[in-house]
């Protein structure tokens, strides 16, 4: 099992102006998960989360299960991406 995986997110929904992309961001450093989290010009959010498998798939569960209480997740599209080695995680535009 490879040591660091890497998933490229792109969420639909209730997701900008709730605090998706600071909650995203906690929830990454508290796993230990490095990558970044921006908003799309069409209302979505769209993430790179790398780290350890058990941790990126644990911010993912977060995601797929609505995010933070304002938010209203209706749709994730993830595909495996080869890592990037992120030096952290970020918060884009």
């Amino acid at each position: 099992m490879p040591t660091t995986v890497a998933r490229h997110l792109t969420v639909r929904g209730k997701v900008q102006g709730v605090f998706f992309r600071a909650s995203t961001r906690e929830r990454a450093a508290e796993r230990g998960v490095r990558g970044w989290v921006a908003n799309r010009p069409d209302g979505g959010v769209e993430a790179w989360l790398e780290g350890a498998p058990e941790a990126v798939a644990a911010v993912e569960s977060w995601i797929r299960s609505g995010g933070p209480p304002d938010a209203s997740v209706t749709a994730v599209d993830a595909t495996d991406v080869t890592p990037a080695d992120h030096a952290g995680f970020a918060v884009r535009g």
